[in-house]
C-alpha cells in the first residue's frame, strides 16, 4: 500500500500528469498523441465510479459510442461478455441496484467492447466471485494470445505468480524487482520474494 502502483497507472492512462519522461503505447508518445493512445487501451480502476442512474445496457452503449463501435459489433460483444460474467439478465436494471461485484463486472465488460490492444487493470479481482475471476483470467490470456498486452496491479501474489509472464515489484515508488516471472522467482514463491524485499530497509 502506498508504493505508487495506482499513481503510475493513472499516469499511463492520462489521468495524472507526470514531471519528466514520456509514456509510449503501441509506439506512440502519450504526450504527443494522447487520443491515439487512449483509443487502443482500456482502463479499469480499483474503485470504479460509474453513472448509477443508467442501466447496465445504457452504460455499455455509452462506452461503445465513445469508441465508435458499430451497432452489430457492440451487440455481439455485449452479449458475449455479459453471458461470460453472468450479467445478461441484469443489463436492464439500474446500476444503482448493483452489488460491488456486479459494478466491477459491468466496468470490465465495458473495457472489452472495443477490443483494446492494452488492457490496464488496478486490483481487478476485488469483489469478483470465483466464476467471474476465472472468466477474467481467460480473457486476459486471450488478449495476450492475440498480440495484445495486459498490465495489472494486485496484492494477490499467487494470481500474479500463476498468471503473469513478467513481474515488477514497487516499494516506496522505487522498482525493487523487475523481469520475467520465472527468472525472478527461481525456486522460490513470489510471496517469499516480496517479503524478502519488503523488509529490506
Amino acid at each position: 500500500n502506498g508504493a505508487g502502483k495506482t499513481t503510475t497507472i493513472k499516469c499511463i492512462v492520462g489521468i495524472h500528469d507526470f514531471d519528466s519522461g514520456d509514456i509510449f503505447i503501441d509506439g506512440r508518445s502519450f504526450i504527443e498523441n494522447p487520443i491515439a493512445c487512449k483509443k487502443v487501451i482500456a482502463y479499469v480502476p480499483d474503485n470504479p465510479d460509474i453513472y448509477e442512474n443508467l442501466t447496465g445496457l445504457e452504460y455499455l452503449n455509452m462506452v461503445a459510442d465513445i469508441f465508435n463501435i458499430s451497432r452489430e459489433d457492440r451487440e455481439k460483444s455485449i452479449r458475449e461478455y455479459s453471458e461470460k460474467f453472468e450479467m445478461i439478465n441484469a443489463l436492464q436494471d439500474n446500476i444503482s441496484t448493483y452489488s460491488r461485484g456486479m459494478k466491477q463486472k459491468i466496468v470490465l465488460i465495458s473495457a472489452f467492447i472495443h477490443k483494446p490492444k492494452l488492457l490496464i487493470l488496478d486490483e481487478p479481482f476485488v469483489g469478483l466471485d470465483p466464476n467471474a475471476s476465472f472468466e477474467l483470467k481467460n480473457i486476459m490470456k486471450e488478449i495476450c494470445n492475440k498480440g495484445g498486452a495486459v498490465l495489472f496491479s494486485t496484492h494477490v501474489l499467487e494470481v500474479a505468480e500463476n498468471l503473469c509472464t513478467n513481474i515488477l515489484i514497487i516499494k516506496n515508488g522505487e522498482i525493487i524487482a523487475e523481469g520475467e516471472t520465472k527468472s525472478i522467482i527461481g525456486n522460490r514463491t513470489l510471496e517469499e520474494i516480496y517479503l524478502e524485499n519488503y523488509y529490506v530497509k
